[in-house]
């Protein structure tokens, strides 16, 4: 809810008040944007509610709130339509207040959240030995979004990378490279990525196969945990090799993230088993310990197990996750844990989280929310693949977002003869522009369904897509360019006016930036934040087409041209909190 909608609701209140007695001031007014301009622009709906209550009818309640009403500081009188309905309309010096004063404000009239506190995103999570796939692609950029309007909203932000780093893969692996490649455990950039991926296939093959590699690798994962020292050394090697590759990806995407793997939380495991032992919640079933959820059952009817030591008294993800709440609570006191996962992994955490709920290791001011998301899907509806049907590594989907996007804006140029760029010039639109089309085409989607990955949609200039968005910047930069303005230099005196509609249809769709990030935060669904800015874009585009700017007398030229400036701030903020850049020419 925005700052106008508050303020209109606690007016309504006060009327209510008034009108019927205290007991009535604290009456939800059921104040909604309007659905229709027709009806102006916020519509209170509480005399229909009431009627019963109050016994009257709900026009005669509607009328009694109205005349104890006082908002003419914001809105023309207010109407009363249908059974009930009191619409409300702002008036054009409110809007022109609230413009003025956002437009002076660094922050576009966002505040600073006034309960700011420690929240942990874990997000992206590839696999060590493993290369980053387009399955990672939706919890990097979901998570990497959440983060930032988090840290926007003036929380500490503390962003996790949960990289699978330990268990039984590093036995398989080191004990298959001790076979055919030992330089790779003993000598740094030894291997490449893909090799790497290739001798961890080969070695998850044997090990599926052969009893007596099975041995060998479990006895490697003995060495590991035990800390010896050749041991150690393979695997460190590993996982920097891993990270390197990792990383090119990060910084293609514009992703901060902090690694906190698996091998982090290793020493805390078993006193999780001992804690939850201590608590009355273990059980033995078939030689592992577990704990039986409530309301999770299998196939027979019978309770589910969460496995948080195996038979053989080795741990798996339930126990590190248990682990990795417990610490993330104690010693990095967050407030707010969020995790960024595939929708598969929901019942996985609803256990985790139980366990730790009836373990009383979750107070009462600690919230802890999964954050699921859906499949990335080819354009036929099946699981995103390449032809050869192996997973979709995720640095070839961005290449050749890039590369697209190279071809599409040089087939563009050659269409337009007075138009020459540099090779670099084409080279830096084409990166933003591929770059931000992929991030953008997922984010636009609510992340719980699965969305169809299609480089022709998300690369067009219409529509709901990245280049649509920065067209429309830069759009606002060109009429800088063209009349020579500097927006800044505008000044803090400039006062907007409004006259036309698509002035107003602007003006009062700027004034809900606060709403919707707000929104994001508590939602965690960047895509309404992309809906926001998509309207937007269409909003000013239709502002541009329907009232001249540069061409425009004073004091309407200067005024349009801060509402140009006010546009393409808002979009330029807007974007920054998904991760994606702006062009001042495309």
């Amino acid at each position: 809810m925005n700052a106008t909608q508050e303020q209109l609701k606690d007016k309504l209140k006060q009327a209510l008040g008034e009108a019927f007695g205290d007991e009535y001031a604290d009456t939800d007014p059921m104040l909604v944007p309007a659905s229709n301009p027709k009806f102006g622009d916020y519509q209170a709906n509480m005399a229909l509610s009431l009627a019963k209550k109050l016994g009257q009818k709900p026009r005669d309640i509607a009328h009694l709130v109205v005349d104890r009403l006082d908002i003419s500081d914001m809105c023309e009188t207010p109407e009363i339509a249908g059974p009930g309905f009191i619409n409300l309309r702002l008036t054009p010096s409110y809007l022109e207040t609230q413009l003025n004063s956002i437009q002076t404000d660094a922050r576009l009239g966002v505040p600073i959240s006034s309960h700011p506190q420690r929240e942990i995103v874990d997000f992206s999570s590839p696999n060590i030995a493993k290369e980053m796939h387009v399955g990672h692609l939706r919890s990097t950029i979901i998570g990497d979004a959440i983060a930032r309007v988090l840290e926007f909203r003036g929380h500490d932000v503390l962003r996790l990378n949960h990289v699978g780093d330990w268990g039984t893969q590093f036995g398989m692996l080191i004990s298959y490279l001790r076979e055919v490649s030992p330089a790779a455990l003993t000598t740094a950039n030894a291997l490449d990525i893909g090799d790497l991926v290739n001798f961890y296939k080969q070695a998850k093959k044997r090990f599926d196969e052969d009893a007596d590699f099975q041995e060998t690798a479990r006895q490697e994962v003995v060495r590991l945990q035990a800390g010896a020292e050749d041991t150690i050394h393979a695997w460190k090697l590993l996982c920097e090799q891993s990270r390197l590759e990792f990383q090119v990806i990060y910084d293609l995407l514009d992703i901060k993230v902090e690694e906190r793997g698996e091998s982090f939380y290793n020493p805390l495991l078993p006193a999780v088993v001992d804690d939850l032992e201590k608590a009355g919640l273990l059980e033995e079933n078939q030689g592992a310990k577990v704990v039986f959820l409530e309301g999770f059952k299998n196939r027979e009817g019978e309770p589910l197990p969460l496995i948080v030591q195996k038979s053989d008294g080795g741990y798996n993800y339930a126990t590190t996750d248990l682990a990795a709440l417990r610490y993330r609570i104690k010693e990095d006191k967050a407030k707010r844990l969020i995790y960024v996962t595939d929708a598969g992994q929901a019942n996985h955490f609803a256990g985790v989280f139980q366990v730790a709920n009836r373990a009383n290791w979750i107070p009462e001011d600690v919230e802890i929310v999964h954050v699921p998301f859906g499949l990335v899907l080819g354009e036929d509806g099946k699981k995103l693949k390449t032809r050869a049907g192996d997973t979709v590594r995720l640095r070839d989907l961005l290449d050749e977002a890039v590369a697209r996007a190279h071809e599409d804006l040089e087939s563009r140029l050659n269409e337009v003869e007075a138009r020459a760029e540099t090779e670099e010039f084409i080279a830096n639109v084409a990166k933003v522009v591929g770059i931000s089309a992929v991030k953008y085409a997922d984010l636009s989607q609510n992340r719980t369904g699965n969305y169809k990955f299609s480089f022709d949609k998300m690369l067009a200039l219409k529509g709901n897509t990245a280049p649509y968005m920065l067209y429309a910047y830069a759009r606002t930069q060109s009429i800088s360019r063209k009349g020579n303005i500097n927006y800044e230099k505008l000044g803090e005196n400039v006062k907007i006016i409004l006259k036309e509609d698509a002035e107003f249809t602007l003006a009062k769709h700027l004034l809900q930036l606060d709403e919707v990030i707000t929104e994001v935060e508590q939602e965690l669904l960047p895509n309404r934040l992309c809906e926001y800015l998509y309207q937007l874009s269409e909003k000013f585009n239709q502002f541009f087409e329907n009232c001249p700017v540069l061409k425009s007398e004073e004091p309407m030229r200067t005024s349009r041209l801060a509402l140009c400036d006010l546009t393409a701030r808002t979009l330029k903020l807007g974007l920054s909190l998904l991760g994606i850049g702006v062009l001042e020419r495309m």
